[in-house]
């Protein structure tokens, strides 16, 4: 986007959809994604209650929306980013060079006159779960292990009740969190053409008809997507060795390639029920979101062996190998 237009386009700021892909679309994609997770990832997370219960919480964030003007307001922006045809951010900086903080992404963003609020803030939202996530499997491991190497029967029952704790936050944690992933594989949720093709050059005369967003992801997907069908387009893991941030930048580049493709499939009108194309499309999108939530869980897990606990900090790794015997004062000893 030239640097003229983007300037125009800070003051029509519409108001934005209310929900990413709806109730089915977000439990299909955080039920698929943790159905099939590898064994190397704990039990207590892939048991049927656990895929029941994280389904359901990839509703969250929509579900406590309108809960108050500062909640909303401080957590609405973080299911979208809007990026320009290029792949810039509100047409201010490239997703690939976007800041980690959002301190430092939003006083980017205003030196180009947006904000985070305007322009959205989802790959941090999903950095920011991700890392979180890490965090609590890290706490899990060491308690598996201070539970069985625990010097007094005291300090035994306190890690065993440690880590069933931990188990529900993982659980409560993992399931909110995937919302953000599958917010990302919405292409919809990662454009400026977020719900038409709005004010902007038009030259194949996509739709500008409001709502175009909210039946496609809900109503079409409820009437049409089947679970079994999106589980069967989920690809294999992918390794990636990259960092978090460039598994969520490859996400989000990878929904944004698929704008144009929706609005021609939307000029077309295969967003109708039973259309075959249509179909095809919402499938592999959601089938997408479950392998990216998927993917960053599984390296999450992996990442967690190195990340430190306690205080004064100590790595995962040498509670595992033994090389720091645990005790339940490494957790606090106030």
């Amino acid at each position: 986007m030239a640097l003229g237009l983007a300037a125009t386009l800070v003051l029509f700021v519409p108001e934005r959809a209310a929900f990413a892909w709806g109730a089915t679309g977000h439990e299909l994609i955080s039920g698929v994604a943790t159905e099939m997770l590898p064994d190397e990832l704990p039990a207590f997370v892939r048991t049927p209650e656990a895929v029941a219960d994280i389904a359901v919480l990839g509703r969250e964030l929509d579900r406590s929306k309108g809960a108050g003007l500062t909640h909303d307001s401080e957590r609405d922006p973080g299911h979208f980013v809007d990026l320009d045809d290029v792949g810039w951010v509100a047409g201010a900086f490239p997703l690939e060079s976007a800041p980690l903080t959002r301190e430092a992404y939003d006083t980017a963003l205003r030196a180009k006159g947006f904000t985070q609020y305007k322009a959205g803030y989802l790959p941090l939202a999903i950095v920011d779960g991700w890392q979180q996530l890490v965090k609590d499997f890290a706490y899990w491991r060491a308690d598996v292990v201070g539970a069985r190497s625990a010097a007094t029967p005291a300090d035994r029952t306190w890690f065993d009740e440690d880590r069933r704790r931990r188990e529900r936050l993982v659980i409560h944690d993992l399931g909110v969190w995937s919302h953000y992933v599958g917010d990302a594989s919405q292409p919809l949720h990662v454009s400026e053409h977020f719900d038409g093709w709005g004010p902007f050059p038009n030259p194949a005369g996509y739709s500008n008809r409001r709502g175009i967003h909210a039946q496609f992801e809900g109503a079409f997907v409820r009437a049409n997507v089947r679970r079994e069908a999106v589980k069967q387009t989920v690809p294999a893991y992918r390794p990636c060795a990259c960092t978090i941030q460039d598994r969520a930048r490859a996400e989000i580049l990878g929904s944004h390639a698929q704008v144009v493709p929706f609005y021609e499939l939307e000029k077309a009108g295969a967003f109708t029920d039973g259309n075959a194309a249509g179909i095809a499309f919402a499938t592999a999108r959601l089938a997408a979101g479950a392998a990216a939530a998927r993917d960053m869980i599984v390296d999450a897990w992996r990442a967690s062996a190195d990340m430190g606990v306690g205080y004064p900090e100590i790595k995962v790794r040498d509670i595992e190998s033994g090389k720091h015997i645990l005790t339940r004062d490494d957790f606090g000893r106030d």
